[in-house]
């Protein structure tokens, strides 16, 4: 298994933490907010880098004890979204973060998950002749806000 980080000539693959939670898809950008008080999510020249599930079922049931009190059926949960971004492996602000996400979260018992990872991290080469980049294809998703520098 792969311990350490390391380096191609493109990209280096950095040890960091992927944190992931669940919630319900109205509550993603109150806990988001959150979130980026503490750290901007920053991957190279982008900031605010989380990802965000398409909406599923949540499957559970209240146990007594619960603020909602023991229930006999399951309930099912529709609209609830699965959001994930990366966090340098550092302990102190993996607390932060995992503590922002509860406080801002709707859920008695939020699923709250980290996990350590290699993840890539561009060195920034002057790809720009890449047929493969965004900025050189047509798809529908790209929008332009401002044009691309050339020296950029």
């Amino acid at each position: 298994m792969i311990d350490s980080g390391f380096e191609t000539k493109s990209l280096r693959m950095e040890l960091l933490l992927l944190v992931t939670f669940q919630a319900p898809a109205a509550d993603v950008e109150r806990i988001m907010e959150a979130v980026v008080t503490i750290t901007p999510l920053r991957m190279g020249k982008y900031d605010g880098n989380a990802y965000q599930s398409a909406q599923g079922i949540e499957r559970y049931r209240t146990l007594e004890g619960a603020a909602a009190g023991a229930e006999i059926e399951l309930r099912r949960r529709p609209g609830t979204v699965e959001v994930s971004f990366e966090l340098p492996d550092d302990q102190a602000l993996a607390a932060r973060v995992v503590e922002a996400i509860y406080q801002a979260h709707s859920y008695e018992e939020p699923v709250i998950r980290l996990q350590p990872l290699l993840a890539s991290r561009s060195k920034g080469l002057n790809d720009r002749a890449n047929p493969n980049r965004w900025w050189n294809t047509t798809g529908d998703w790209k929008q332009s806000a401002s044009p691309v520098r050339e020296n950029a």
